[in-house]
Formats: C-alpha cells, structure tokens, sequence
C-alpha cells in the first residue's frame, strides 16, 4: 500500500476516533447482579452505571428519634416493591437528622425482594428519561436517589426533573420511583424581590405572584413529603448511645460519655445525628471515654452555663 494511503486511513481513524468520542451512544447496560445500588456518572464522554462495590449497612433499627418518618418512608417503599401504587418522595429538613441515611436503610430492608437504587448527581437530571428507558423492562424496582437536591436559577436539570415528576408526556414506568433529600421544602432560592409579585385582592386575600409559583411547583410534585427537625438534647444523647452501642462500646461508658457527647456537640454548633455518629466513631476508636473538656468559651468569651443545656 503506498505511504500516501496509509497517511490518509491513519487520519480518518483518528477522526472517525473523535467522532465517536462526542457524539451520543447508547449507554452500556451494567452487571445488575453486581450489586443492589449504583451510581450513574460519566466516563469518557459516555454514561454508565457503575455497581456499588461496598453499599452503606445502615439498618432501620440504627436510626432512633425519627419513627414518624421511618414509619411514612416505610410504608411507600413497601407499597412501592409490593407492586401497589406509591409516591415519589422528598425528605426535608435540618441538617443531619438521617434523611439519606433512611433511604439507604429502606434498600437494604428491601433488597432481597428486588428493590434496587440508582445515585444520580442533579447534573446529570438532564438524562432522567434515557435512565428511566434503560431500566423500564427490568423485573426490579429502582429508586432514583438525588441527595442533597437544590437548584439555582436556570439550572437544566430543574426542568427535566419537574417534567418527569408530573407534566410530561413520557413519564416514568411503575418501576421508578425518585427519592430526593434536601435542606431547604422548595428546592430554589428565594429572594426578598420574589415577594413583589403578590397580589392583594380586595376582598383582602393574598395570592402569591408567578415568580413565588414556580418556584413551589416543583416540591409540590412530590407526592410525599417527609419532614426532619432539629434534635433536642435528649434526643442527641440517645443517638450517640445508639451510635456506641453499634460500634460495641459496653454500657458502662456510654453512660460516662453524656458529659463528652454534650461537649463535642457543643463545638460543632449542632446536635444532629450525623454528630453524634462523629462522636461515636471517635470514641470507639479510641477505645476508652475521654475525660471531660474544660468548658469552652462561647462566642462572647464565656464559659458555658452548662453543658446540659446544649
């Protein structure tokens, strides 16, 4: 073959390489058996679901000081493997308080009979129908898990998670649910010029304007809602003894750890579930209680009136 032709085929393989690198391709269909969650990202211009190797073990009964919703997230995910009708569900509320970790307890409560859950980014929400194509025929029942969900203005995954909830014409099969955790009920900012589309009718009624409107329908497009709080002080306690129990601490130090577990909160400025866990794993690790912190001063330079009242 002349060196002139070999040139010209090297150079249309590397285009023709290129080429395939940008243009959309069908996404692989993964090893379902590999795992019971996944999680759907990019690798080299493709999408793919890649199996979770080593999936959380949180079980329900770990999680204490949230039955309400343990007990609402339940029993829509039972409706939901049992084949019965179910809702999409958002998960609100303060920072901490096991909203994620609920979700993963529930798939492995549920695996055994077929429950399976697909981690998306909100920046890849974009693709929310080509996800839900790729597993319409498959015998198990997903949950699309988007944690810790906002959006800011004019964000595209917005749209394309509003059109899926309720409004599009192609909508997901009766073997997807989505289940959505965030800190904040409406899941866009809100700002003080927002208000100045209310309208006063003259009958005194107040009706909120078009800007205050969009930014509630997509929250409202959830079928359930589920709502955490921020712990009280005993509330916290019986977490982190919880949390000790899990990580095998004996009895007798978990009741000498209040003191440490109300000085370690008060450092972080918060008592949510995800502290106490923190205190936990660092107590555990180390084996012994520490002994108790001189006070620390608060934000004015004074020493604490009491710890108990964290």
């Amino acid at each position: 073959m002349p060196p002139a032709l070999e040139h010209l085929i090297a150079r249309a393989e590397a285009l023709l390489g290129r080429l395939e690198s940008v243009i959309p391709q069908a996404m692989p269909e993964p090893d379902w058996g590999a795992s019971v969650a996944f999680r759907y990202r990019k690798r080299l211009g493709r999408h793919v679901l890649d199996p979770v190797r080593h999936v959380a073990g949180i079980r329900l009964q770990d999680l204490k000081e949230v039955e309400p919703q343990k007990e609402k997230l339940l029993r829509n995910t039972e409706q939901f493997v049992s084949g019965r009708p179910a809702n999409n569900v958002l998960l609100t509320g303060a920072r901490g308080t096991g909203k994620s970790s609920l979700i993963k307890a529930c798939l492995n409560e549920f695996a055994g009979r077929g429950l399976r859950l697909i981690e998306v980014d909100k920046g890849d929400l974009v693709d929310l129908p080509d996800l839900v194509d790729l597993v319409s025929q498959r015998p198990e029942r997903f949950v699309i898990f988007c944690d810790d969900l906002s959006f800011d203005e004019g964000e595209l995954g917005y749209k394309a998670l509003k059109s899926m909830l309720d409004g599009s014409v192609s909508v997901a099969g009766d073997n997807v649910l989505i289940y959505a955790t965030s800190n904040r009920r409406h899941l866009l900012p809100e700002q003080m010029k927002d208000n100045l589309g209310y309208k006063h009718t003259e009958d005194g009624e107040v009706h909120p304007g078009e800007a205050v409107e969009e930014k509630i329908s997509l929250s409202e497009r959830f079928g359930l809602w589920i709502s955490f709080y921020p712990f009280s002080q005993e509330e916290y306690l019986a977490i982190t003894a919880q949390w000790l129990r899990f990580f095998g601490v004996a009895e007798a130090h978990i009741a000498a750890a209040r003191q440490p577990a109300l000085v370690w909160a008060l450092e972080r400025g918060s008592r949510s579930g995800r502290v106490a866990y923190q205190f936990a794993r660092d107590m555990a690790g180390r084996g012994t209680v520490a002994e108790t912190p001189a006070p620390i001063a608060d934000r004015d330079g004074l020493p604490p009136e009491g710890l108990d009242h964290v």
